[in-house]
């Protein structure tokens, strides 16, 4: 039962890598630039958390859903994953808006010249 919440956060990554890989939204268009984002993003959070736990405002919320493995007081090892679904899932909406962005240029551009 441990498993659940930590399972369904990995599935939901590999469902943005199969949208990425597809539409080339992320990862396939510059991994380079994805990877250093998603680093930033994911530290940013962590950072972020860790000051909210140590402010009193984020706390751990015991449910047989998850490990119970923490890598720091109130910081459960979910909080990764879930950042790291985060940070992909923004990745991806933003390539995917550029796309339809560069598209609709084009045709806009396709048809004042013709």
């Amino acid at each position: 039962m441990g498993l659940i919440y930590l399972g369904a956060l990995i599935l939901s990554l590999g469902g943005s890598v199969l949208l990425d890989w597809r539409f080339g939204l992320t990862f396939w268009r510059d991994a380079r630039k994805a990877t250093w984002t998603m680093t930033l993003g994911i530290i940013f959070f962590l950072v972020w958390d860790l000051f909210g736990i140590a402010l009193g405002i984020f706390f751990r919320g015991v449910t047989d859903l998850m490990t119970g493995v923490l890598l720091a007081p109130e910081l459960p090892l979910e909080e990764v994953f879930f950042l790291a679904l985060l940070c992909y899932t923004t990745l991806n909406v933003l390539g995917a808006v550029a796309i339809v962005d560069r598209k609709r240029d084009q045709k806009r551009d396709r048809e004042l010249t013709a």
